[in-house]
């Protein structure tokens, strides 16, 4: 029986996952024992878990001991969500574990993943899109948490976590200094902006092109799955809107009516008091790093300050 090792970091853990000799031996090995397929072994490469497809029918997602609260979240998200939302979803086939490495195998989605299809879409049907993960977002938010309200941090100590590491973060990953001179701003209004403790719903974090697949059909692109719920969380829902706007929408109104359509807000919900608080939720998103993910070209030419960048993501 092949062995997963015993890795001391991450950078470890992404080196040894680079290296197709080192996991494949392993891959094929658990899908033997289990008398799974295994006739095209193919490794994704986005994501940060090892995830290998077995054939077009399964899928199976290996995580390292260190990111052991990722396979919690992703088997959780999957068992509550099941037969609940509209999209698909993956369907776990079983759960296992080896060397302290958790893994599923899960089966796997049909559809383009969005990466690949989102930027030759034309534009009425990313509007499209975005209608419909508007509404994915809200469908995925009225499922009861489940076994989910156990899972760490709570909201508001996520917040409170966020808030102290917040400009210091965004420092290090070289956000201009105009815009960090808002930060102290924007901070000292979180407490009245961002609810933090009112009945917290399902948060994914990430609806991104490289988490969720999209298939034609009758000459119109939809959304025809949902892939990736380690990072799930319980919190306010607007956080959910955060990655659409940042990837997808491009500061574009037709684009941004028709996201926040979807998820229930209508025109003249698109105030300034809600582009404020998704501006300081966008600050402290875990994953926010506006230099690299805001999608809309020369957006540091066209906007002078934290004002005029809200204005700029959210315009009515």
């Amino acid at each position: 029986m092949h062995s997963l090792p015993s890795l001391s970091n991450f950078e470890t853990y992404q080196a040894w996952r680079a290296d197709a000799s080192q996991y494949l031996p392993v891959v094929l090995d658990i899908a033997r024992s289990h008398g799974m397929p295994y006739a095209d072994p193919h490794l994704f490469s986005t994501g940060t878990n090892l995830v290998v497809a077995l054939d077009q029918g399964l899928v199976l997602k290996i995580f390292p001991p260190i990111l052991r609260d990722q396979f919690i979240s992703e088997r959780t998200s999957l068992s509550q969500l099941r037969g609940r939302i509209s999209v698909p979803i993956p369907e776990i086939v079983i759960e296992g574990e080896r060397d302290q490495w958790p893994y599923l195998v899960i089966t796997r989605l049909h559809g383009i993943l969005g990466t690949e299809a989102w930027p030759a879409l034309p534009e009425d049907q990313k509007e499209r899109v975005l209608g419909e993960i508007g509404e994915t977002i809200a469908e995925v938010q009225r499922v009861p948490l489940g076994e989910l309200s156990r899972i760490e941090p709570r909201w508001d100590q996520f917040m409170l976590t966020q808030i102290e590491g917040c400009r210091a973060r965004h420092a290090r990953l070289g956000l201009p200094q105009r815009y960090l001179d808002g930060f102290d701003d924007i901070l000292r209004e979180v407490a009245t902006l961002i609810p933090m403790n009112t009945p917290p719903v399902i948060l994914t974090g990430e609806y991104i092109p490289e988490n969720f697949l999209l298939s034609r059909e009758t000459g119109d692109w939809h959304l025809s799955g949902l892939i990736d719920f380690g990072d799930v969380l319980t919190g306010w829902g607007e956080y959910d809107l955060l990655g659409p706007s940042a990837f997808m929408t491009a500061g574009m109104p037709r684009r941004v009516r028709s996201l926040f359509r979807g998820f229930g807000y209508s025109n003249a919900d698109i105030n300034f008091t809600l582009k404020r608080r998704l501006m300081a939720l966008l600050l402290l998103h875990r994953a926010s790093d506006p230099v690299r993910h805001i999608c809309i070209e020369g957006w540091q030419q066209k906007a002078g300050d934290l004002l005029e960048l809200q204005e700029l993501l959210w315009p009515i």
